[in-house]
């Protein structure tokens, strides 16, 4: 890209250099006018400044934004492939959605949700039919797998013994990271899941 730079003897001299961002369009448009280009000239070079910033820019899914917040009080996001897992509230009971952002449907999730169990995070293979989920369950933290093609949900022992917090899912789904209090300290377990 083109940008003006001041230089001894002279007023102003083109140099070339990489440079992106309005602050450094803003410049270039100030020292043309400067030298006296017209602004109209200046409002081109700004937009079109702009537009090639704006063009890589991620993009809301709005429609599939407007379902979440339908959805209720959520958090706890986890993204794999084409599978999003989400803890959602309504009414005072929190559970964990899967939606299928492709489609931008929520997927049925038969035996995961229990009326009795709070969910505290959640994580997702990039094939959507295993999620790992922290829960408290009767006073007690605890770390389940939820198998979606069997309808299942498996308790997962912590060794030694310690209370889960946060989980991260590998892609296929065979190890799990947990992130784990024992004894008023944080530590990671990597735990292979057959």
């Amino acid at each position: 890209m083109t940008m003006l730079r001041r230089s001894p003897g002279r007023r102003v001299s083109l140099a070339t250099r990489n440079v992106t961002g309005v602050g450094s369009i803003r410049r270039r448009c100030l020292s043309l006018l400067h030298l006296g280009w017209s602004g109209l000239g200046c409002l081109s070079l700004l937009a079109l400044g702009l537009g090639g910033c704006m063009a890589g820019m991620p993009t809301p899914m709005a429609g599939l934004d407007r379902q979440l917040e339908q959805a209720g009080n959520s958090r706890a996001p986890a993204l794999s492939g084409r599978w999003l897992a989400l803890i959602a509230g309504r009414g005072g009971r929190d559970q964990v959605l899967l939606v299928d952002v492709e489609r931008g449907l929520p997927v049925p999730l038969p035996g995961l949700n229990r009326p009795d169990a709070q969910p505290m995070s959640v994580a997702v293979n990039r094939e959507g039919n295993r999620l790992a989920v922290v829960r408290q369950l009767d006073g007690r933290t605890e770390l389940v797998l939820y198998r979606r093609e069997l309808m299942a949900l498996e308790p997962i022992a912590m060794q030694p013994s310690g209370v889960p917090r946060r989980i991260s899912l590998s892609g296929d789904g065979r190890q799990l990271a947990v992130e784990v209090s024992r004894g008023g300290i944080w530590q990671i377990d990597l735990i292979d899941i057959p």
